[in-house]
């Protein structure tokens, strides 16, 4: 029973030893993408990021915002006409 339980612990240990060696540009895509995608490089220096809006209009896009989560959209109905799958004897 312990020469399995040690041969067992051996076999684990033996798949954590080595590590993959990744590609040394693993990740460039999705950094070139967050930087394509950013506006503004700088902005979390932006000490004041709400500039050009006051409170009162503030509080309410907030407000439509939350309520926008408390009733939901009204349902589609979706008519297929396209015939698929009909059949006409």
């Amino acid at each position: 029973m312990y020469r399995i339980t040690c041969l067992t612990l051996f076999a684990l240990l033996a798949g954590c030893a080595a590590t993959p060696h990744y590609d040394a540009r693993f990740g460039d895509a999705v950094r070139k993408a967050r930087v394509a995608m950013t506006i503004d490089p700088n902005a979390s220096s932006n000490r004041d990021p709400a500039a050009g809006i006051d409170g009162q209009s503030g509080r309410e896009a907030v407000t439509r915002y939350h309520d926008s989560f408390k009733t939901p959209p009204p349902v589609v109905n979706v008519i297929n006409v396209s015939g698929a799958g009909s059949s006409s004897k």
